[in-house]
């Protein structure tokens, strides 16, 4: 039987990190399988090098898309699918909407050259279930600045920039998503996020 495929989304800032090892713990406790968790970019070593190019290294938006995809098409091909195949579940921080949300809502990128991309890409390995963890973009960047200074060239970006790939986390999910998405209101504390996130994954 194919395994599930749960991902993770929100801005930087809104929480989702904090919960990953959380939700893994209680897939298993829950379902009695087996684990594989991930992130986007990386997940392979060919995609970790492209990680650290996308996260450090200057270039335009229309490049980034570009470099995503070929991560994402590595990662699919040679972690993801595999995984779902062979009955484990695969709990990913970050995948496709995360593109839409950052280089086309942040970025300006054409929302449909991005779509068409992403379905060449990942065929037929699309999530059973997103948790989007939203938080208002000037919280998230209070929450960014007190971890120090930011970590890479994301991270730096301006309130504004935030806003913008919020909106369209919250009112352009891919088509589709919407039916398999659960908002997660990142301003409770972490107790009531997970007791949130326990009782969904029970009836996946």
């Amino acid at each position: 039987m194919r395994g599930k495929f749960l991902v993770l989304e929100g801005i930087d800032g809104a929480g989702k990190s904090t919960h990953v090892d959380y939700i893994a713990q209680c897939i298993r406790e829950l379902h009695g399988v087996d684990v594989v968790v991930t992130r986007e970019p990386g997940g392979t070593p060919l995609a970790e090098s492209i990680r650290s190019l996308l996260l450090h290294q200057p270039m335009d938006v229309q490049t980034e898309v570009l470099l995503v995809l070929a991560a994402r098409a590595d990662h699919v091909r040679q972690k993801i699918r595999p995984a779902l195949e062979s009955g484990s579940w695969v709990l990913c921080d970050r995948f496709v909407d995360s593109t839409r949300a950052y280089q086309g809502g942040g970025g300006g990128v054409d929302l449909g050259w991005i779509d068409g991309l992403n379905a060449s890409v990942c065929e037929s390995v699309w999530p059973d279930r997103i948790y989007l963890f939203d938080l208002p973009a000037e919280l998230a960047a209070q929450r960014r600045g007190g971890r120090g200074g930011p970590s890479d060239r994301f991270e730096g970006q301006d309130v504004a920039y935030f806003e913008r790939v919020r909106r369209v986390y919250l009112e352009q999910m891919r088509p589709g998503a919407q039916a398999t998405t659960r908002v997660i209101d990142s301003r409770m504390d972490v107790s009531r996020i997970q007791i949130t996130i326990k009782e969904d994954i029970v009836t996946i």
